[in-house]
């Protein structure tokens, strides 16, 4: 190893210690789910699914025969189209247990894909909920799907009600676990094993997001730098290594850039490395790097007072590879991956960096800071050079929050992507497509690169007002070499995201599921 590596030794390590996990508290990582066999439910609440225009088949058929043709009659009535995302909430007349039913619909059932089940598992989540419905049977009985098994389309049911039932309260009072969540459901599968086993891995990523999204829900007071590196040292106890270096550690490497947002607050810096080594040991690990500012203010640069109490969430970049290490490690996924998460607060002060400070990054190269707003793009250029130079990874991939001007481009819909290799990108925007976190290439070119050339230094840190996005992205890709690299602009969909079926948090965890898919299709061995 590199003697320049050993920093390392000397800096804060966290390894597995026995006891109880400190891992941040969610209502979402209650809820038990187990899988039965397929058979008549003797009592309820019960959830059955109808296809397009109301079709009841298979078991749920039989339900309705067992009370006496209410549940048809009322689909009919109330002319229930059974669309995705439409449930019904029906209480039955009946001598029987049977008294309470949710009818969800399927839409078309030749033309779901994975993610539509997950949706349908989160609307039915929901309509539980809605009725304070805390214990249910879900019948995952359903017949023509394509290309879907019995014991996944389960699985992936149950993981859309786990991704759903996410909740943060823990600041509200009187505290309580939320008396309307659901605390059980049994689902039942004509193939209970299948279902397991898949639901075991579907559940490891969905406690990744629940991590991702409790961290970018936090307020700023609590998670500084040295508390979000806390509590991501936890994952430890899932086999994860991680490493925590502290501002003379990264003074020593180099890293002026992310050192010079980091100097205006009394809240030191904090570099984490986590790695997860599960495939082969030879094997060149792939990278996520995450722009970690727990809280942005814009620094001596500052941002307008409105809206500014959203900017603890700019750490969403950090918020999802810590998610999705956790989610790797958890599912004992067969990769070599490495995350890399800078954290940092950027404040106003008398220690403050400047507008017009130039600083020098751990690459060499330096920077004129013209806007201490535009922040992210330092703490990522010593981030993504410090995971090269170390790891030497096939493949990098950053995500961070890094403009508004995405947001201006693509609004809440689709997360920035741009990369320097095509089929990098082309996997990504796939996964993109399967998971429901959809992303959106845009350009790289020689023509946005020079408008960040300098006249006193090596690079500026915004390029004006034209193409920011663009801009930043070009400033990120000096600081890569010939490596496989994305770089995902998620400002308009880590925080304060749209709400879906499977997400009604501000913090939306998103990039967990993306990246995971990514992952498991291509890099594992």
């Amino acid at each position: 190893m590199n003697p320049r590596w050993a920093i390392r030794e000397a800096s804060l390590r966290f390894c597995h210690k026995a006891g109880k996990s400190a891992l941040p508290h969610s209502i979402g990582l209650l809820m038990k789910i187990k899988f039965s066999p397929v058979s008549l439910p003797r009592s309820g609440p019960l959830v059955l699914f109808a296809a397009t225009g109301g079709k009841l088949s298979g078991l749920a058929a039989k339900v309705n025969e067992k009370s006496d043709g209410y549940v048809a009659n009322a689909i009919k009535a109330a002319k229930f189209e059974a669309n995705r995302e439409q449930t019904m909430d029906l209480l039955v007349p009946s001598n029987g247990q049977l008294r309470r039913m949710v009818v969800a619909g399927l839409g078309d059932p030749a033309k779901l894909q994975p993610r539509d089940l997950e949706y349908v598992g989160g609307t039915v989540c929901g309509a539980l909920q809605s009725g304070k419905i805390t214990d249910a049977v879900i019948l995952a009985d359903f017949s023509g799907l394509n290309a879907i098994s019995d014991g996944e389309a389960a699985a992936l049911v149950a993981a859309g009600m786990r991704l759903r039932q996410y909740q943060f309260s823990r600041y509200k009072s009187p505290k309580s676990d939320d008396k309307t969540a659901v605390k059980a459901a049994t689902v039942l599968t004509s193939d209970t094993a299948s279902a397991q086993r898949l639901y075991h891995k579907f559940e490891a990523v969905a406690e990744g997001v629940h991590l991702a999204r409790d961290l970018v829900n936090e307020p700023a007071n609590v998670l500084t730098p040295a508390e979000f590196a806390k509590r991501v040292g936890e994952v430890s106890k899932l086999g994860v290594k991680v490493d925590v270096l502290r501002p003379k550690d990264m003074k020593k490497l180099g890293m002026g850039a992310l050192l010079g947002v980091a100097q205006g607050s009394t809240n030191e810096p904090r570099l984490v490395v986590m790695q997860w080594m599960g495939g082969n040991r030879s094997e060149r690990p792939i990278a996520f790097v995450g722009k970690g500012v727990t809280f942005d203010t814009g620094g001596i640069s500052m941002k307008p007072a409105s809206g500014m109490e959203d900017m603890k969430g700019d750490m969403g970049g950090a918020a999802c590879v810590s998610g999705l290490l956790r989610a790797l490690a958890a599912r004992k996924a067969k990769v070599n991956a490495v995350g890399i998460i800078g954290l940092v607060e950027n404040m106003p002060s008398g220690a403050a960096q400047r507008p017009g400070d130039v600083v020098r990054s751990m690459s060499g190269k330096t920077i004129a800071v013209l806007n201490t707003d535009a922040e992210g793009r330092l703490i990522l250029a010593d981030a993504l050079w410090y995971a090269q130079k170390r790891f030497k990874p096939k493949v990098i991939i950053d995500l961070a929050t890094l403009t508004g001007a995405i947001l201006i481009a693509l609004g809440k819909e689709h997360a920035g992507l741009f990369s320097n290799n095509d089929e990098l990108a082309g996997r990504i925007s796939q996964a993109g497509v399967d998971t429901g976190e959809r992303v959106w290439r845009m350009p790289l070119a020689a023509e946005y690169d020079r408008l960040i050339d300098s006249d006193i230094a090596d690079v500026k840190n915004i390029g004006g007002r034209n193409a920011g996005a663009i801009t930043a992205a070009q400033f990120l890709q000096r600081f890569v070499n010939d490596t496989p690299w994305a770089h995902l602009d998620v400002a308009g969909t880590a925080m304060d995201s749209n709400r879906t079926p499977i997400n009604q948090s501000w913090g939306s965890g998103w990039g967990v599921r993306l990246l995971n898919k990514l992952v498991a299709d291509h890099y594992e061995t």
